[in-house]
């Protein structure tokens, strides 16, 4: 871990070391800038074009070092074998014996520790001694390096092997042509000039062209997006059949269109459904208002002026529903604490005053859940509110949990049931609409606007829990479920 975290930073501080050399490049030379590719396809094209160039280079001179070094090594083995058997005969004092070298050497010279030739193949007869090394102890040693005793257009390796004479110590001198090594030196050089370039240029045009036309597809979603307004959201990008990273990104950018249209959607049915609500109380109370300025009589103004007021008590109640919706709708984050929903539920229920009928609660204790208390209170305060307005003898508030044995895999479970009409089966998911109501006469007698299951079940998804209507033998029975809180 400690290896990969400190390579992690030498990547991160080299990172920063090239992007400064850039920026400080960019900004001494303001032509750079002018030059330096501005879009993906240039800047993809550039940087494959240099590491190519970089790779052809160092290709190119480990190919001429290679072949440089194999031909000197071929040439440096047939010196040395024949400076060898030279320097045998010469130890034995049989140097007249010595053949001439072969093909593959070019000369042989033998030369006396004081500077004397003792022997030297055909080609170097009347040549005076090569320079003489150093005074070497008897034995075979090598030494190799560059001379032009013959043939001074190219150039020839020499092998020294210093030997024990009869007459003393003396030096074989073995050199080997390297006319082959210069000339596949040159024409491999050649070869490489005019190939390499040619490699390069056509690396450099393919990924250009392929570039451009896995690009292509980008450019499209680009165009498609731009043309889009606030009225087109129903417009989509072309996806290509390709599946790879562009057709993902088509997917998505396409599911960010479908989530934009619905958000809008529910935008505009949301201000349609919020003005028709407003406009009914705000007509109802500007009628009681001119009624009252009509009426001369005071004993007719207490009962229009309490109609007014019910009314306000109306549009306060609503606005602030339409507050907390916008809220949930930004995503306001919860500040959640863990809590118990026991004594939160109890806390709600012993401050209600004045209900239409009684609430009998059944709360187990020690069910903690990890909330926020305020908007957690709503839900259950919206929940009541709901049954109290259907309920005929009385409402049921019931808190149990529910799982398995371990608290992370544990619910906390609250119905609030009533004895009213009941929900039918198909408009179970509808009732948490906004501004729905399944009896909408009834609902406005009630002071009900459609948004308190809607607020309830918004809220509870927020705590990360889960809000329905399920079956019950008669009225209607909602369901909270919410996580508990683990405990250490």
């Amino acid at each position: 871990m400690a290896e990969a975290a400190a390579i992690s930073r030498l990547r991160g501080r080299a990172g920063d070391c090239l992007r400064s050399l850039r920026a400080a490049a960019l900004g001494r030379w303001p032509v750079l800038r002018r030059m330096w590719p501005t879009t993906v396809r240039a800047r993809a094209t550039v940087g494959a074009g240099l590491v190519v160039a970089a790779a052809l280079a160092l290709a190119s001179f480990a190919l001429l070092g290679l072949l440089e070094a194999n031909l000197l090594r071929n040439a440096e083995n047939d010196a040395r074998r024949q400076a060898e058997t030279v320097a045998q005969l010469a130890s034995t004092g049989r140097l007249g014996r010595a053949r001439p070298p072969g093909r593959a050497v070019e000369f042989v010279q033998v030369v006396s520790a004081d500077g004397r030739v003792l022997y030297s193949s055909p080609n170097l007869i009347g040549v005076p001694a090569l320079p003489p090394a150093p005074p070497e102890a008897p034995g075979t040693r090598m030494h190799t390096w560059r001379v032009r005793p013959v043939d001074g257009d190219h150039r020839q390796r020499v092998v020294q092997v210093v030997t024990q004479t009869p007459d003393g110590p003396a030096t074989v001198y073995a050199g080997a042509s390297l006319r082959d090594a210069d000339a596949a030196d040159d024409t491999t050089t050649a070869a490489l000039v005019i190939g390499m370039p040619l490699l390069w240029a056509t690396v450099v045009l393919v990924t250009w062209r392929v570039t451009g036309h896995a690009l292509r597809p980008v450019e499209a979603i680009r165009a498609e997006v731009a043309e889009i307004s606030d009225r087109d959201l129903h417009r989509r990008v072309p996806v290509p059949a390709t599946r790879d990273e562009v057709a993902r990104l088509a997917e998505t950018m396409n599911a960010t269109l479908d989530r934009l249209e619905a958000s809008g959607i529910r935008q505009r049915q949301f201000i349609a459904d919020a003005s028709h609500e407003l406009r009914s109380p705000i007509t109802v109370l500007r009628t009681q208002l001119e009624v009252a300025l009509a009426v001369r009589d005071p004993e007719l103004w207490p009962e229009l002026i309490g109609g007014a007021l019910e009314d306000i008590e109306r549009l306060q109640r609503l606005a602030a529903d339409l507050l907390l919706l916008a809220r949930i709708d930004a995503a306001q984050p919860v500040p959640a604490v863990p809590l118990d929903l026991g004594a939160l539920v109890r806390e709600v229920l012993e401050a209600r005053l004045g209900d239409r009928v009684p609430v009998r609660a059944d709360l187990a204790a020690d069910v903690e859940v990890t909330a926020g208390a305020l908007w957690l209170g709503r839900v259950v305060t919206n929940l009541v509110d709901n049954a109290q307005r259907y309920a005929v003898h009385g409402v049921d508030v019931t808190l149990r949990t529910a799982g398995g044995s371990g608290a992370a895999r544990r619910t906390a479970v609250l119905e609030v049931v009533d004895d009213g009409p009941g929900i039918p089966g198909a408009d179970r998911e509808r009732v948490f609409e906004r501004f729905t109501r399944l009896d909408d006469s009834r609902s406005r007698d009630h002071g009900g606007a459609g948004l308190g299951l809607a607020i309830a079940r918004d809220l509870s998804t927020h705590h990360g829990g889960t809000l329905t209507a399920e079956d019950c033998a008669s009225g209607a029975r909602l369901v909270l479920r919410l996580p508990l809180t683990p405990r250490s």
